[in-house]
């Protein structure tokens, strides 16, 4: 059995851009606190949800090594290092591990993807290269690239592929992965409408986008499952599934960093080419944080 990284909700971090589009380390630095102080279980920077395709190399260590001196053991740091260029993945990765990660996140190659047999020489090319635990992210719909049960119990066998990321929707494939893999990787969810459910099949949690705005919310609804409360973590998934939903109304990151701004975060805007909301779709993000008494 390998070491566990995280157990509980880890929160997919945005990160917060002042009006030019640079980085906001002030605000990141209120961001922090705010997760930690409400129970977030760690915090996955430089991923998808932090804008990560648009960052520089340069920039994307900064905000890691910020991430990991802001943070100070408070919680587990997974630095989002993963690229459709194994070497660049690699490089990005060493580096992460340099600056004090506890472990990285790394999604599939995408546009040009790759066969299973090369997700498996991708990742063992990156995982060789260091010694921190490594998340492997499963995200299809984003991607175009998919990992298949038998890839994953090939990745398992390396100490370092520890985990994945599940978020390719497909239950059924995730139970024959569990099956084949065991104890040599766990599973978090990928999708915060899947938090209760994967958790409940023997998940250690989820990486979230709900977490941005409700990490509290967030946690509660994986530790209830945790500790065998299936009713209560599914009662808090069943009532927070509107808002979840509401907050990929539009290409995450637009509408969770829309609405860390209604509650009076000072996030910013997208990197182009993710451009704001239409008005009809913010309002309706508006008027479902209303309902749900985050803002008035």
């Amino acid at each position: 059995m390998k070491n566990h990284i995280f157990t509980g909700s880890g929160v997919a971090i945005v990160t917060p851009m002042n009006n030019d589009c640079s980085v906001n380390y002030e605000e990141y630095g209120r961001l922090i606190d705010f997760q930690i102080n409400n129970g977030t279980d760690a915090i996955i920077t430089c991923g998808t949800t932090g804008e990560s395709a648009t960052l520089s190399r340069e920039e994307h260590c900064k905000v890691i090594e910020y991430t990991v001196q802001k943070v100070n053991k408070r919680v587990p740091v997974i630095a989002g290092t993963g690229s459709n260029d194994t070497m660049f993945a690699r490089e990005l990765s060493v580096e992460a591990q340099k600056l004090g990660a506890d472990a990285i996140l790394s999604v599939t190659p995408y546009y040009n993807k790759t066969s299973q047999a090369g997700l498996v020489r991708h990742y063992n090319c990156i995982a060789d290269a260091i010694n921190i635990p490594m998340i492997v992210y499963n995200v299809p719909s984003r991607t175009g690239c998919n990992i298949k049960p038998e890839t994953y119990a090939e990745l398992s066998k390396h100490p370092n592929i520890t985990a994945c990321k599940e978020a390719n929707g497909d239950i059924t494939a995730l139970v024959r992965t569990m099956a084949l893999c065991g104890d040599n990787l766990d599973v978090y969810s990928g999708e915060d409408a899947q938090a209760f459910t994967i958790t409940a099949m023997g998940g250690l949690g989820v990486i979230s986008v709900f977490a941005n705005i409700c990490p509290r919310e967030s946690h509660e609804i994986v530790a209830r499952t945790l500790s065998g409360d299936f009713k209560g973590g599914f009662a808090l998934q069943k009532h927070y599934i509107a808002l979840m939903d509401a907050l990929f109304s539009d290409v995450n990151p637009i509408p969770v960093k829309a609405a860390m701004n209604m509650c009076g975060f000072n996030c910013g805007p997208c990197r182009l080419p993710l451009a704001p909301m239409s008005e009809s779709t913010y309002n309706a993000l508006r008027s479902c944080l209303v309902k749900y008494g985050i803002i008035k």
